[in-house]
């Protein structure tokens, strides 16, 4: 067993704290409060080929892992972005690359990777909706064979990126779910082409007023009889299940990697404060009462990573992943909550002054713990899938 980062990932870790370190928390609050997405940082990602790095190499781009993909996440979440945010900022090129790369077709490859490794162009994930949340495979946005393309219609919510992207990777229903025998099947991903769609009137979006992870806007998504190019579909027709289980596992342990990361700001903060604050004579770290909570979320964090790093290992190892990568995102997310509740417990009155970022972090940290998928979901995939405990469902 050797719990060494390679090489690769090592120099990721390095290349991204780099450029992290021209942008301290302040920075992060101004566009978090400023709604402002942070176009410096992304420019440097793409200037320094960071945005390609699961991109494979003949398409130009770095041919890495799901770990390095992870390490990335961890590094620019911890550098300050924090949680969600910064989970959006990798997930974008690399998550739709990962997929692509893995399931799409000689010509979808040709020409999105090459693109995407540059940060031309973007990707969002669209397969929540209002009446399918946590119960994904009952979603009812439909896709009508017609021709030689399909005719779409449906809603999707908390689509996230829909501003930027020029592909959105979407999950529909080929078959209904009441008529799906496994109700896996008839499932299909689509390649929308968003600006077209818009244009054409057939997709539009309203941001959805959001209690944190402002820099990246979520949406309600509309789609009315949109004509998608039957070439358009990612992996095959009524077998999308094997796509979408393909990127689930991925984004769990890359918004592990988020947490992770967020987890690690928030610590810094509350060690930070509690060195430099002094009451009845001495820093309050000095009290047990602070010192140990922050001691124990340290242990927390640790523990998480080893199960993160180990999911992404599997994944890139071609093993089965699933149990470890929902270990990870429970593991992760209860770190960087317990990690921003310390953080603003540390502070005390002055959390609530925005002077402080602890009031961002909590609202970063505390998504983990229900998107996009529940802590209670998590705990029932292992009680029934690993302990063999009766469904429940």
């Amino acid at each position: 067993m050797d719990f060494t980062l390679p090489e690769s990932a090592l120099a990721v870790q390095r290349g991204i704290a780099d450029i992290c370190a021209r942008y301290d928390l302040d920075y992060w609050q101004r566009c978090e409060s400023g709604k402002r997405w942070p176009e410096e940082v992304w420019a440097e990602l793409a200037e320094g080929g960071w945005l390609g790095l699961a991109v494979p190499e003949e398409h130009g781009g770095g041919g890495q892992g799901l770990l390095e993909l992870a390490v990335a996440t961890e590094t620019l979440s911890a550098s300050g972005a924090a949680g969600g945010s910064a989970f959006t900022y990798v997930l974008t090129p690399g998550f739709g690359a990962m997929t692509l790369a893995r399931h799409g077709s000689a010509r979808q490859r040709a020409e999105l990777l090459p693109r995407l490794a540059t940060g031309e162009i973007e990707t969002c994930f669209a397969l929540t909706e209002p009446d399918a949340g946590s119960d994904a495979l009952s979603i009812s946005a439909s896709a009508r064979r017609d021709g030689d393309a399909f005719v779409v219609s449906g809603r999707k919510i908390w689509i996230t990126g829909v501003q930027r992207a020029t592909w959105m990777l979407l999950v529909t229903r080929t078959v209904p779910a009441a008529e799906a025998e496994p109700r896996s099947h008839g499932l299909t991903v689509l390649l929308v082409n968003v600006p077209e769609a818009v244009a054409a009137g057939r997709l539009s979006y309203r941001p959805i007023p959001k209690m944190g992870s402002n820099t990246t806007p979520s949406n309600m998504v509309f789609i009315d009889d949109l004509r998608v190019p039957a070439a358009n579909v990612v992996g095959e027709v009524d077998r999308g299940a094997r796509v979408l289980w393909d990127i689930l596992n991925p984004e769990r342990v890359l918004l592990a990697a988020s947490a992770l990361g967020g987890a690690e700001v928030a610590l810094r903060a509350a060690v930070r404060y509690a060195t430099e604050r002094e009451v009845f004579g001495r820093p309050i770290g000095a009290n047990q009462a602070v010192a140990l909570p922050l001691a124990r979320v340290k242990a927390e964090i640790e523990l998480a990573r080893l199960m993160t790093y180990k999911a992404a290992w599997l994944f890139d190892n071609g093993l089965p992943c699933g149990t470890e990568a929902n270990i990870a995102k429970l593991a992760a997310s209860q770190a960087a909550w317990e990690a921003a509740d310390r953080a603003f417990q540390t502070h005390g009155g002055m959390a609530y002054s925005l002077e402080y970022p602890v009031a961002r972090l909590l609202a970063e940290a505390r998504i983990g713990k229900v998107v996009p998928v529940t802590e209670e979901l998590l705990l029932n995939y292992l009680a029934t899938r690993v302990l063999g405990l009766p469904r429940s469902f």
